[in-house]
């Protein structure tokens, strides 16, 4: 009897030994079943799941950069999740004396890179790449980059990409946020005529990105087709020299373009007889008609 229940007592050990054998097999067979579980921080609450499972929280993301001082170019980055995986992305750019966006731009043959840098393609056709490349990877890191932001894993990109992936990056750090009142998209409207005094008929431009205006240009043209932002930023509109103004008509006017970025409402702005406001530090220049062209602008993307 004492042999015998020796006998089935290492029975069951080595069925207890085989038993467990087999659970860690498949748990490493199925990677889902090691992969470890999400912070649970108020930091990461939001952001991303770990990028191995390929899962995100699904919703809309957004990133925007800084405006480089060399080229004039703000990169902003829109990210869309659905069923936890990046379903789309929108890597674009905005620029103080451009009227559009980077990729129509890009499209209507006024960056060219292939004309004027003889590039392969275009840069829209090769944000495009990289943009699948990212959506394919399903991930924000999954290039490394070199010291000017290139890099050699994307076939046909030889534009810098380190804005796409470094503010995807934020973006998804970020969290998901809720997309503004507005239709993403270029918007222009312009005065119906040349004034007779100036010469000048005003225009204004509006970009929108995740239902928010990203960037506002407040310019005009004058019947020599000259451009009133660039002929201010070239020195021949001379408010400074000629009237003794505090700044030049565009450095005002880029103020006031950015005050209406932030309140995103060019309602928000009340105006005096002359059309000008005190509400916008540094900014002298007569504004209620630019901010009137912006409300039409506007109207197309409601």
């Amino acid at each position: 009897m004492k042999k015998a229940s020796i006998l089935l007592c290492s029975a069951l050990l080595l069925g207890l030994l085989a038993g467990c054998g087999a659970k860690n097999e498949a748990n490493t067979a199925n990677p889902a079943n090691n992969a470890p579980a999400a912070e649970n921080s108020s930091a990461n609450a939001s952001a991303e799941a770990p990028a191995a499972e390929g899962k995100f929280q699904d919703g809309l993301y957004f990133a925007m950069g800084k405006e480089d001082p060399k080229s004039g170019w703000q990169y902003f980055v829109k990210l869309q999740v659905e069923g936890g995986k990046i379903t789309d992305v929108d890597w674009n750019g905005t620029n103080a004396t451009v009227p559009v966006d980077k990729v129509t731009y890009s499209e209507q043959g006024k960056y060219g890179m292939k004309e004027k840098g003889n590039a392969q393609a275009e840069w829209h056709e090769q944000a495009a790449k990289a943009i699948a490349f990212l959506i394919e990877k399903q991930d924000t890191k999954a290039v490394t980059l070199d010291a000017e932001g290139r890099t050699d894993a994307i076939s046909g990109v030889s534009i810098h990409v380190n804005d796409l992936f470094d503010l995807a990056d934020q973006a998804m750090a970020a969290g998901p946020i809720q997309p503004g009142p507005y239709k993403d998209g270029s918007y222009h409207a312009e005065e119906d005529k040349f004034a007779e005094k100036s010469g000048w008929k005003e225009t204004v431009d509006v970009i929108v990105s995740a239902g928010n205006i990203v960037r506002v240009n407040f310019s005009g043209v004058n019947e020599a087709g000259e451009d009133k932002k660039q002929n201010s930023i070239d020195g021949k509109y001379g408010m400074v020299a000629n009237g003794g103004a505090q700044a030049e008509w565009h450095e005002q006017a880029a103020k006031a373009e950015q005050y209406l970025v932030e309140k995103q409402d060019p309602a928000a702005v009340s105006f005096n007889d002359e059309g000008k406001t005190d509400a916008i530090s540094g900014v002298s220049i007569s504004l209620k008609s630019y901010y009137d062209l912006a409300a039409k602008a506007l109207e197309q993307a409601k």
